[in-house]
């Protein structure tokens, strides 16, 4: 702005401003973040699952974007889903043990991928950093 005393003029500048924003992203380990035993773990799962298996199949298939109507496909649609987790999460193992997995713990493995799911969704932060300068203001 513009001040006048007398016969003296000042002048003010505004100087730029930086805006800074942050970007955090959390890395997403290479293992299951619970065992294939771990249905204690989280009980509303582990019930879910017991009570009423189709049904948290289905909505486990629907959480991860995949057809609800997957695990209607018995075996084949639960080791399908099993090595999509795998490999969208990039999770270490194999087809052998998935398969070993569906074969003798089917519901195990079930609330193993929902718990994968839900743990992943939550786990997703995502920040942008930018620094942005603008220019000065000058006043007369």
């Amino acid at each position: 702005f513009r001040h006048e005393v007398g016969m003296a003029t000042h002048i003010t500048f505004q100087q730029p401003q930086a805006v800074m924003t942050q970007q955090v992203i959390q890395v997403q380990s290479n293992q299951w973040s619970t065992g294939i035993t771990d249905c204690c773990s989280d009980m509303s799962i582990c019930c879910c699952a017991i009570w009423c298996f189709h049904c948290f199949a289905c909505k486990t298939s629907s959480d991860f974007g995949e057809c609800f109507c997957l695990p209607l496909l018995q075996f084949s649609g639960s080791l399908a889903l099993r090595v999509a987790v795998r490999e969208r999460y990039h999770i270490q193992g194999s087809i052998c043990c998935d398969c070993m997995y569906v074969t003798f713990c089917d519901i195990c493995s079930w609330c193993q991928i929902a718990r994968e799911i839900k743990k992943r969704k939550a786990g997703m932060t995502l920040i942008n950093v930018q620094a942005t300068s603008f220019p000065p203001v000058v006043r007369y």
